[in-house]
């Protein structure tokens, strides 16, 4: 892996497990689909502005129906489901469970596309499993009815991310990255506009509340699926899939840093066997350095 694709990896985790940290401050305040559709909104703006400025290929006509079941599965749903686990879950944990979504897509790719269930992927999903039980029995102070809940949308959103890598690798196979990266996101935002006045925002924001939702939506969101595609165009979606590992990590760190969160001993060992488990199914190696370019 060259350097410059190196960088773009640990920039991309950086971004995606400070997500966590955002939406942890702007969901109490704003609500979760506002949040969602703010950052699906913004973020498509953007998106829109940089194809137009640098004339990128888009095949919106062709491709529109693509790009609306996308935004649907792969932002919409997502979006709202992990803002509304983190009003009850911490920025940390949120990251951590959303580690597997390799692993829901190991079972949707089995299902949908025949792929087969190795031994090796089925170890990492019984593996998962168990990091996911340790996660909820251990790490959480209590196991009340909005907290079970919340792991479950939390959940929820992972599965819906492994869903929409699995139709993207079924259908979408030549789609133009910016193309995909825009139109999801606009799509998103039609999507989650009717909901949004029967959830509108539960208080006017703060300037830090405005703040975060900004970087939420242009850097977690918006830079981040640019910095990804080009991932995946440069070295593959296989080591692409290495920000799986390192998002948690950052996620973490940013919740302990930044909003004083606590890790205990069943986040860590959670956490590591959760990783372990989507390494065997999806069988990514850390990336190596190649070259200097």
């Amino acid at each position: 892996m060259s350097r410059a694709s190196i960088m773009r990896l640990f920039m991309l985790s950086i971004l995606w497990g400070g997500s966590f940290l955002f939406i942890r401050i702007t969901a109490p305040a704003l609500g979760p689909i506002a949040v969602a559709e703010l950052r699906v909104l913004l973020a498509g703006i953007a998106l829109a502005l940089f194809a137009l400025a640098t004339h990128r290929q888009l095949d919106l006509r062709a491709r529109w129906k693509q790009y609306l079941i996308v935004g649907v599965i792969n932002s919409a749903i997502p979006f709202a489901l992990i803002a509304t686990a983190e009003l009850h879950l911490t920025a940390s944990l949120a990251a951590v469970l959303n580690a597997t979504s390799p692993l829901f897509g190991a079972l949707i790719a089995a299902l949908w596309l025949r792929d087969p269930l190795t031994p090796n992927k089925l170890a990492g999903l019984a593996i998962g499993v168990i990091g996911v039980a340790i996660l909820t029995g251990i790490s959480l102070p209590s196991l009340s009815p909005e907290i079970l809940l919340a792991v479950g949308a939390s959940l929820a959103g992972a599965a819906s991310y492994g869903l929409a890598g699995t139709y993207m690798k079924a259908r979408m196979v030549g789609a133009p990255s910016m193309g995909v990266a825009m139109g999801s996101q606009l799509a998103a935002a039609l999507v989650l506009a009717p909901i949004l006045p029967f959830a509108p925002p539960s208080s006017w924001p703060n300037q830090t509340v405005v703040i975060c939702m900004l970087a939420l939506a242009l850097l977690s969101t918006a830079l981040a699926y640019m910095l990804f595609f080009r991932l995946v165009a440069d070295i593959g979606p296989m080591q692409a899939l290495t920000v799986t590992f390192l998002t948690p990590l950052f996620g973490v760190l940013w919740g302990v840093l930044l909003l004083g969160e606590h890790i205990t001993i069943g986040t860590v060992i959670g956490g590591v066997i959760v990783l372990a488990g989507t390494a065997l199914v999806t069988g990514v190696r850390l990336p190596s350095l190649n070259r200097a370019t």
